[in-house]
Formats: C-alpha cells, sequence, structure tokens
C-alpha cells in the first residue's frame, strides 16, 4: 500500500536547493504527485505531495530532514496524510478571485476570514507587492482560487465581497474557471 506525505522545506535561496530536497526522495524510492516551489524574499519554499511503498519510510526521512538542516542549512517538516478519498462530484465551482488596492496590514485575513464563513474554500493564494508605474506606492496583488460551495453562486459570492472590498479599499473581480 502506497503512503502520501507532505514535505515543506524552505532555506537561503541558491543554486541546488531543489535537488538536495527532492534527491533525498529520489534516493529513497518516493514519487512526487504535486509540488510549488518558489522563492519568498532571499528564501526558497518547496511544497511536495508524494508517496512511498517503503516500509518505515517516515522515520527515516525524518532523519534526513535532519541532515538537511545540518548539512545544508534547510529547514524541511515532513507528515504523512490520511487515505486518499475517493473522487467524486463535490457540488462546489471553481472561481478565481482577484485582488488589487494599495497595500496594507489585514488584506488576507479580512477577505479569508470574509469566505470562510460563508463556507467558500480556498484551494491557491498567491499574493506580492509591486510598485505602481506612476507613483511607485506599494501595490497589493493578490489570486485566489476558491471552491464556491452548492446552494451559492459566483455571482453570490462576489456581490458579499463588495462590503469587505469597500471596508480595504480594494478592487475584488471574480472569473469563472
Amino acid at each position: 500500500m502506497e503512503n502520501r506525505f507532505i514535505l515543506t522545506a524552505f532555506g537561503k535561496d541558491r543554486e541546488g536547493i531543489v535537488a538536495d530536497v527532492t534527491g533525498i526522495l529520489y534516493e529513497n524510492g518516493c514519487n512526487l504527485e504535486d509540488t510549488s516551489m518558489t522563492r519568498l524574499a532571499d528564501e526558497f519554499t518547496l511544497i511536495l505531495l508524494f508517496t512511498s511503498s517503503a516500509q518505515n519510510i517516515e522515520e527515516h526521512l525524518n532523519r534526513e530532514c535532519r541532515r538537511l538542516e545540518r548539512e545544508k542549512g534547510i529547514s524541511a517538516f515532513m507528515r504523512p496524510l490520511e487515505a486518499r478519498r475517493a473522487a467524486g462530484e463535490n457540488g462546489m465551482r471553481d472561481c478565481v478571485l482577484h485582488v488589487e488596492g494599495m497595500d496594507q496590514t489585514g488584506i488576507v485575513y479580512q477577505i479569508s476570514r470574509h469566505l470562510a464563513e460563508r463556507k467558500v474554500n480556498i484551494i491557491d493564494l498567491k499574493s506580492t507587492v509591486r510598485p505602481s508605474p506612476e507613483s511607485g506606492t506599494a501595490i497589493y496583488l493578490m489570486d485566489i482560487h476558491i471552491q464556491v460551495p452548492e446552494g451559492k453562486t459566483p455571482d453570490q459570492v462576489q456581490e458579499d465581497l463588495l462590503g469587505v472590498a469597500d471596508e480595504l479599499h480594494v478592487d475584488i473581480t471574480m472569473s469563472k474557471t
């Protein structure tokens, strides 16, 4: 039986960091399924979903994670996942919210709290701050891939967000996928 795991790792951005982390999985016969890797400031971050059918792999890979910390300065943590749920229609519609406005504290929290209170699930969230071309003012850009629950329409979700958008002085638009 294949066991599933998530491993998160981060370290000072440099050549070879991806090879260092994925190498321990490859050397132990693990199969990568999904990954998300990106540089944040001067750090490189990795989130890896992988499978293995090897016995005692969790204990062995935890030792390898500690070795990465000692030898390469990479902090790595892993945990097992529950068995895969059967694929099926969940009645949810996928959409993407685009948020843009002046950078300020609390944008992610306020919007994510609002969505959670309405049972809207966040699948993926990417954000960045960029200077405005005209003034150099910090502009916050965020794309949130969401799942709209059964019984709600994407238009209702967007309408519900108008108050949050006004409060934060940001623009929120939605596209259906």
